[in-house]
């Protein structure tokens, strides 16, 4: 399988086999069903669905409830495709756990999928690092944290699309490659991975092989 639906349960640390303390995250990943599986000769790809997290029936729209019946299995919050070629090998309302992905008991390395915190409407210093216009004298009094000068005068006349100006931070989709999977817990479903993770505790991630 090339990934599991998990959800990020928080940061802790271990420590290393040379003593160092080590930051890692811990993400509850799967159980996740198979609601369909995609093929080249039906969609034009191959793919598998996976869908995890209960979801209430009355909460589940006809179209939901359908689909979910097909694979055999409750209503699910979440749904991803996974593209491999692997779709043959599995059926509707297989289920995938962390044994099934990360069972062999190599540590492995993994990407991590997930939403950024929202930040709201930040400014330029937070969110694009900038360093204030300078210090407090010849009268500034309230430019520590203004962007300063936007562009030209007379020509062009305007600012250039694209200037890293302040507005909305966070809310973005954001991958982190190369994660090394310290530990396996698959009686409780759990991965704990080296470094941090995007997303809040309770938020969804993807892990991918």
């Amino acid at each position: 399988m090339p990934g599991l639906i998990g959800k990020k349960v928080g940061m802790t640390s271990v420590f290393g086999a040379d003593g160092k303390n080590i930051p890692c995250t811990v993400i509850e990943a799967g159980p996740c069903v198979v609601t369909q599986i995609r093929t080249d000769e039906k969609d034009g790809y191959a793919a598998v669905q996976l869908a995890y997290d209960e979801k209430k029936e009355k909460h589940t729209s006809a179209g939901q409830s359908g689909h979910f019946k097909k694979a055999n299995t409750t209503p699910k919050r979440k749904i991803v495709e996974f593209v491999n070629d692997y779709g043959k090998e599995l059926q509707l309302g297989d289920t995938i756990t962390v044994d099934d992905v990360f069972g062999n008991g190599v540590l492995e390395w993994v990407d991590v999928t997930g939403i950024s915190k929202g930040k709201g409407f930040q400014g330029v210093v937070k969110r694009h690092g900038f360093a204030g216009v300078g210090g407090q004298t010849h009268g500034q009094h309230n430019r520590l944290r203004a962007p300063g000068s936007l562009g030209a005068s007379s020509w062009p006349s305007r600012v250039f699309k694209g200037m890293r100006m302040a507005g909305r931070m966070g809310g973005d989709k954001v991958k982190i490659q190369n994660l090394r999977v310290l530990k396996v817990i698959p009686e409780n479903n759990l991965i704990i991975v080296k470094g941090s993770v995007p997303g809040a505790k309770g938020s969804y991630v993807i892990v991918e092989e």
